[in-house]
């Protein structure tokens, strides 16, 4: 009895453990508390920004005097140095005309050679017959009439040039965008081996023309919002209308025509303005660069949601299997695909719980590690003037301040900064008795596996819990190592991404969903879309 009894922890353990467990569960306790004050409160409410033609918002119509209209105009935008102002006569009318465009947002010369030409000396009196109609004025360019001097001038602002003939009771508004963008490269964040070199950029109408261009389907639909209320974007929400559950739509629709903000700078405001849980360190929604991957997302039975002015799509819903799949998976065949797959999730196994592990090891349960390696360690060890915790978070903390420098510097010299500076810094700490060589393949192999994370915020957040297992291991050792993880888990199964459980098909328990999981299974065995999205087609093969 007396030899069991040495197995079992002592009272102080016991209660450290205790209260490991009630602290946060109190905390989280707290937390949702106050999300749900907030999110009850309605601090997101409102949808997009207010529109010209509503009526809460003044109107300026136009008077048909063309000295009083520019006037209006000019007194609209407001003094912009930016904004270029050309008269021109009209040879065929006897009369004149005001082109109104931002500098650096139209093509001069096609405004010179086409524009203006045919206003100077094309234009005739029939064309302006009342009724005005100015469809079909101009074939080769969208025209659009403007009956108000505040839509006239905003719409010249956004892009447009805007053209006020003498003679006629409206603005003329011409869409001819610089084309002058960034060119279509391979994404920078998900590079691979083998498939399409495709990325989105920051212009939203090429990033639909991208998803359109994936394959001839009549299905794939896209609704447009604008969000801001100083500065509004452009954005689109995509899904195949015979697959996405409605239910999820409509959600999503929800969140996103609420969105109160000034200015959308980049998708991830989005992100962060429409998650279920902001109090989580986990995404709740993917992030990509790739049409490919937002294709096959919607063929899932997933939502796409496109921001102008940034290259990043979101996908809704996110798991968490989903952030440690990579496109390149199913281009190459399935055994390699699944090999790699399981090498990912161990690789995120070890850069989550590795330090812990070794701090458990080292301070707690020395008798858990051979003989021969623990007596190696203790040698290596011999003058470490820190506990194993001070000594490990000396190591992490910087390694994660060259990881961030190499991504600051400029890019010719940002990776030779991480390489040199690691193994001079590591090799430094070893030589000066700061640290253990056996703690320096720790954290190498701890920082290399955090690098094989295909979605890159997904890397972040495995490295931030990292420093919490430390902590809960330099208390209670290995049973703080596992009750770190058993916290972890138990948040992880209470997380939703607009409906569907963060740890699907684990928990709750999909058999169909596993053959994508841990595996890829053959693409000839996977003839359904994931039981979790409740598509309204169940099966992608027939």
């Amino acid at each position: 009895m007396s030899s069991l009894m040495s197995f079992v922890p002592s009272w102080h353990i016991w209660v450290l453990s205790i209260a490991a467990f009630l602290v946060p569960f109190l905390l989280s306790k707290i937390f949702a508390r106050v999300h749900d004050f907030i999110k009850s409160g309605g601090n997101f409410k409102t949808a997009s920004a207010p529109s010209p033609s509503s009526s809460s918002v003044e109107r300026m119509p136009f008077s048909g005097d063309y000295a009083a209209d520019i006037r209006s105009v000019l007194h609209v935008i407001g003094e912009n140095s930016d904004l270029v102002i050309r008269k021109f006569p009209m040879s065929k009318l006897d009369a004149q005309g005001t082109l109104f465009y931002m500098d650096g947002m139209q093509q001069q010369r096609e405004l010179n050679m086409r524009i203006l030409e045919f206003f100077m000396f094309e234009l005739t009196r029939d064309m302006l017959s009342i009724p005005f109609n100015g469809n079909g004025l101009l074939p080769f360019y969208t025209l659009k009439e403007a009956t108000d001097a505040i839509e006239f001038s905003r719409l010249v602002l956004f892009g447009h040039a805007g053209v006020i003939v003498e003679g006629v009771p409206c603005g003329l508004l011409i869409q001819n965008p610089n084309t002058s963008n960034r060119a279509i490269v391979e994404p920078l964040s998900e590079a691979l081996l083998r498939g399409p070199r495709l990325g989105f950029t920051e212009v939203l109408s090429e990033n639909t023309s991208m998803l359109r261009r994936q394959g001839f389907s009549e299905q794939l639909e896209m609704r447009s919002y604008r969000i801001g209320n100083t500065l509004p974007k452009d954005v689109v929400i995509a899904y195949f209308k015979d697959i996405v559950n409605a239910d999820l739509l409509k959600e999503v629709e929800a969140r996103v025509s609420n969105i109160d903000i000034d200015f959308l700078a980049d998708s991830g405001y989005i992100e962060q303005l429409i998650e279920d849980n902001y109090l989580s360190p986990f995404q709740q929604l993917q992030n990509t660069e790739r049409p490919d991957r937002v294709i096959n997302g919607l063929l899932e039975g997933r939502v796409a949601i496109l921001q102008d002015g940034s290259p990043f799509a979101l996908i809704a819903p996110a798991t968490f299997s989903m952030l440690l799949q990579s496109p390149e998976d199913y281009y190459e065949r399935w055994i390699p695909s699944s090999l790699l797959r399981m090498l990912r999730f161990f690789a995120a196994f070890l850069s989550l719980l590795a330090p812990s592990i070794y701090i458990s090891f080292i301070s707690f349960h020395p008798g858990l590690i051979p003989t021969e390696l623990v007596l190696s360690i203790i040698e290596t060890r011999q003058g470490v003037p820190f506990p194993s915790l001070i000594e490990v978070l000396i190591l992490e903390l910087a390694i994660e301040i060259l990881r961030e420098a190499g991504i600051r510097l400029p890019k010719p010299i940002g990776p030779a900064m991480g390489i040199v500076g690691g193994i001079i810094v590591g090799d430094a700490a070893v030589q000066a008795g700061i640290v253990s060589p056996i703690l320096v393949i720790v954290v190498a192999v701890t920082a290399i596996s955090s690098f094989s994370m295909p979605s890159y915020s997904a890397g972040i957040t495995l490295r931030l819990l990292r420093f919490f297992g430390m902590i809960f291991a330099a208390i209670l050792g290995m049973f703080g190592t596992i009750l770190f993880f058993l916290l972890l888990c138990s948040h992880l199964s209470r997380l939703k991404s607009f409906g569907v459980s963060y740890l699907t098909p684990v928990s709750p328990y999909r058999l169909q969903d596993w053959k994508d999981l841990f595996i890829r299974a053959p693409i000839s065995l996977m003839k359904k879309r994931p039981a979790m999205m409740k598509t309204r087609q169940e099966r992608r093969q027939t």
